[in-house]
Parts: C-alpha cells; structure tokens; sequence
C-alpha cells in the first residue's frame, strides 16, 4: 500500500488531511513536534464522527529544521503533503517563521528529491502572490515585493522558490495557495481567533475584502490534486470573496451573539496597533492587532478561483457552511 506523509498534522489543514486521507482507506504518517497539541486531532475526528480514526495514524517526532530526521521521516514514502508552517504577523516570529517556513521547506525539497517521492503537495498561501495594491490576484501574478506583504508572505514565498526549484530537478509536485481559512480547531487557533474576539462581544469590523475557503475544501481539493497527473502548478483556493462585515455577521448569527456594529476605520487601526504594540512592550506578551494585520483588514483583495474549479470540476462550500461547522464545534468544545 501506497505511504503518504502530511507535515504539520496538528495545525488545521494538516489534521483535515490526515482524515480525508484515512476516510479513503490510504496509509498515513503524520508528523509532531515537542509541542504539538495531538488531542486536537482526536476531537476534531470525533466532530466528524471518525474518533475511530486517529490509532490508524502513525506518528513520526520530526523537527522540520532537523535535517536528519525529515530525511529519516520522509524514507519509503510515495507522497507528502507539506502543511507545516508558523502563520504570525508578529514581525518578532520572522526568524522562526525563515526557518521554519523556508528553512523546513527546503528540507522537505531535498528529503522528497533525495529518497524520490512519487509527488509533493505545497500548502502555501494566498499571501505569496503578493500584493500590489491592484486589489484582483489570480495565479499569474508575479511576487512584489512592496510594503503591502507581511513577513509571513514573505516566508511563503520563498518557501514556494523552494518548490519551484525542486520542479526545475525533477519533483513531481503542486502548490495549493489558500485564502483565509475556516475550519474547526480549540477557540483562538488559526481563524477561530475572530470566533474568539465575536463570542466575547467584538464591536468593530474593518472595512476591506478577501477570500475565504473552508478547510475541509483546502484538504479535499489539494488531496484531489496529487490523485491527478497535474505537476509544476500552483492553484488558488477560495471559495468565496466576501467583506469582513458580512464574514463577521455570519460569525456572530452562528454563535447567536451580537453582530459588530462599529465600522473600524484605517485611523482608528492605525492607532490601536500602536497602542497594542505598547501594551506588549509592557507586558511582555504578544500582539493581537499589528500594523500588517490593521492595514490588511482594510484592503480590498479579491483572487480568482477559476483555475481549480476548471482543472478538477471542482465545487466549493459556502462560506455560511463553513463558518456554520467551526462554530458547532466550537460551541461543543466549550
């Protein structure tokens, strides 16, 4: 039986896979770290009704900057599904997130080259086709490298470089560059965040666009992909480009709390990340609001989506069911 190898197991795409993966009957191998969370994975599987699940993974310790132990993790298997990343707009985290993010995926590169792995899968992001200031992305954007990207995009890009160069030696491998992403994990990881902030009474909502995609679409269309005989592209998964405000209201209706009625303009981001960057400077704690974050909330940016759904005939899920599943969840795991 074919072996495939999902990096960052634990994190919201990584465990989605794991289980579409395991729901189709396919031998998996999923990665940890000293710090990984592996009871999430059991709850979320139990979410979906498959609790029986998760003792058919096996475990593999792997530290993505330890050389040694990618290549040993990445030994006799046909395919790997590379989702494991640090997502922080905290300009502190940058040099975890290089090393991690582009440092991790060099290895990744390397290991699948060196013990030729039948194909790769990059779970990339939106944020590494770069803005402009254009406002309208599709996958034949080049990379600008203005003062609109964050750090983290900055990362991811270089990260896909890595990909591309493993292509151009002779990697079989694609890159799926989602949008936001919604999905089911423990309130205030990855986008439950907002969840978090709506359910304790947020007021404010930013005044700008982007895309969103449920994870389970992130997981089924990139699984979708590596069964294809597609290799050398890169596609953009979003199911929906919506304003923060609706996403917000949708947010609050399904939690049943009230909706953000308090429009939060650029000035008052601006201040409030510099208020917020005191705060932690005192604290010592990390910051909830950053510049990159307040000034992204404002932007308008709107990516195509016509690629995969040509590609593989593919059908998104609405955003409403999206949000919907995260807060059933999320309401359970109270």
């Amino acid at each position: 039986m074919e072996s495939h190898l999902v990096t960052g197991a634990t994190g919201l795409v990584g465990m989605h896979i794991v289980l579409d993966l395991l729901s189709q009957n396919k031998k998996v191998c999923a990665t940890f770290t000293k710090n990984s969370n592996r009871r999430i994975i059991k709850h979320v599987f139990s979410h979906y009704g498959f609790s029986n699940y998760f003792d058919q993974i096996k475990w593999i310790k792997m530290d993505l900057e330890d050389v040694t132990e990618v290549y040993q993790a990445v030994e006799g298997i046909d395919f790997v599904y590379h989702s494991g990343a640090i997502v922080s707009f905290n300009k502190s985290d940058y040099d975890q997130m290089r090393k991690i993010n582009i440092g991790g995926t060099t290895n990744i590169v390397n290991a699948c080259l060196e013990h030729k792995v039948k194909k790769l899968a990059f779970i990339s992001s939106v944020a590494s086709i770069g803005r402009d200031g254009k406002s309208k992305y599709s996958e034949k954007n080049k990379w600008n490298a203005g003062k609109e990207n964050s750090f983290y995009a900055l990362t991811k890009y270089k990260a896909e470089n890595e990909v591309w160069r493993g292509i151009e030696e002779g990697l079989s491998a694609v890159i799926t560059n989602p949008g936001i992403i919604i999905g089911p994990s423990y309130w205030g990881r990855s986008s439950t965040t907002i969840f978090k902030q709506i359910h304790k009474g947020l007021s404010y909502f930013p005044n700008g666009e982007n895309g969103f995609v449920d994870v389970r679409d992130v997981a089924s269309a990139t699984i979708a992909l590596m069964d294809s005989k597609i290799s050398g592209e890169r596609f953009i998964l979003v199911g929906e480009n919506l304003s923060y405000k609706s996403v917000f209201d949708d947010i609050a209706l399904s939690l049943n709390k009230p909706k953000p009625n308090k429009k939060a303009t650029r000035s008052l981001l601006e201040i409030a990340w510099r208020l917020e960057a005191i705060r932690c400077f005192i604290t010592n704690k990390k910051q909830s609001i950053t510049k990159e974050t307040a000034r992204t909330s404002n932007q308008i940016n709107i990516y195509e989506n016509q690629k995969i759904i040509k590609a593989l005939n593919y059908q998104f899920r609405t955003i409403k069911e999206a949000i919907n599943n995260t807060s059933n969840f999320l309401l359970k795991s109270k």
